[in-house]
């Protein structure tokens, strides 16, 4: 069992962050945030594919005077991604916001920062308190001669301090960098002296396929560390993938579960029906599935049937056919032509079943 570090809670908009709620998956647009509609179909693209909270960006005040509409739209609370203005930040809380994300480091006047951080208590907007490697303070970056673990933790608690000084406790804090040991090292470090929820990612991660072999090792350390209240997974892709790559992380570890997950054998000489084939159409045709089930398509008999019992529904595949098992009990044997379908068939009836059960 993943025991996670107990924090206070954080609300943004009806989102619960922290204190034992689940760990909560987030995304970004990349969208131009003044053309609404693109930007609104994007936000409705990632809330279909499970995106619980959306940061936009509002690099202009042009975005900032369209986040309203945004805002009203959205099926998700929104945060304002706010950099070097802070006439943008209040332009950005006008609009109703539900947080804003804020960075210290290319902010750097405290008198507006308390300015911003007073506004966002009297409108119960949450804030993400971002410290990112690439624009950390240059006193950090003179004492440790660049970007370490401990310079990042170090500028995440110097801030987080600043925030509780002023009487501002409604926040996270996101401690980020491309270095995936320099992430682990830096929120380690943090975890053990705050009680303040961390978002957690690794940045400029990638492509997705890169990308998301890095996102999955330094997000799944820090998971299962029982860091992490909520996440992104940071891909150069459609974010609707970050979505869907997180749930992927979650699930493997356990810890939350959306969507069938698929298991399935590497090939290998043993195999007798050609499983890359089957197992890419069944996820073609279970693609947006929301069931929470557990699918073994096994290759051969040396784990196929074991790996099929387990599963909620699989197949054992051997000899140009299959039986179909679900919930431990073999129902048929089927043919190669015919699996993918009488697999799909019998999920479909589990659904119904369950529907009808609810």
């Amino acid at each position: 069992m993943i025991n996670r570090r107990k924090t206070r809670a954080v609300y943004v908009g009806n989102v619960k962050i922290g204190d034992n709620a689940p760990i909560v998956v987030q995304s970004m647009t990349d969208t131009k945030t003044h053309d609404v509609e693109s930007t609104l179909n994007q936000i409705n693209r990632l809330y279909q594919a499970g995106c619980e909270i959306v940061r936009v960006a509002a690099p202009t005040e042009k975005d900032a005077l369209a986040l309203s509409e945004i805002v009203k739209k959205s099926p998700v609370p929104v945060i304002a991604d706010i950099h070097f203005s802070p006439r943008i930040a209040f332009a950005a809380l006008e609009s109703g916001i539900h947080g804003i994300r804020l960075n210290p480091g290319n902010i750097n006047d405290k008198g507006k920062i308390k300015e911003i951080l007073h506004e966002c208590k009297k409108r119960n907007i949450a804030v993400r308190l971002g410290v990112n490697s690439g624009s950390l303070e240059e006193r950090l970056l003179e004492k440790y001669g660049y970007p370490t673990g401990q310079a990042l933790a170090e500028s995440a608690l110097y801030w987080s301090e600043f925030f509780e000084s002023v009487g501002f406790t409604n926040f996270k804090v996101s401690i980020k960098g491309s270095d995936v040991l320099q992430n682990i090292q830096a929120n380690e470090i943090f975890a053990s002296k705050t009680d303040i929820p961390l978002h957690i990612g690794i940045t400029e991660a990638g492509p997705s396929g890169k990308g998301s072999v890095k996102s999955a090792v330094g997000l799944g350390i820090l998971l299962y560390m029982g860091i992490g209240d909520t996440m992104r997974v940071s891909l150069t892709a459609d974010p609707v993938e970050e979505v869907k790559v997180a749930y992927q992380i979650l699930q493997s570890l356990g810890i939350r579960r959306k969507g069938i997950e698929i298991i399935s054998c590497p090939t290998c000489g043993r195999i007798e029906v050609d499983l890359p084939k089957v197992v890419k159409k069944v996820e073609e045709k279970l693609e947006g599935e929301d069931l929470p089930i557990k699918v073994a398509i096994m290759g051969c008999v040396v784990n196929a049937i074991g790996e099929a019992r387990e599963a909620d529904i699989g197949l054992a595949c051997g000899n140009k056919s299959a039986i179909l098992f679900r919930e431990g009990q073999p129902l048929k044997r089927v043919s190669e032509e015919e699996m993918v379908d009488q697999l799909v068939e019998e999920i479909r009836r589990i659904k119904e079943e369950k529907n009808g059960r609810a």
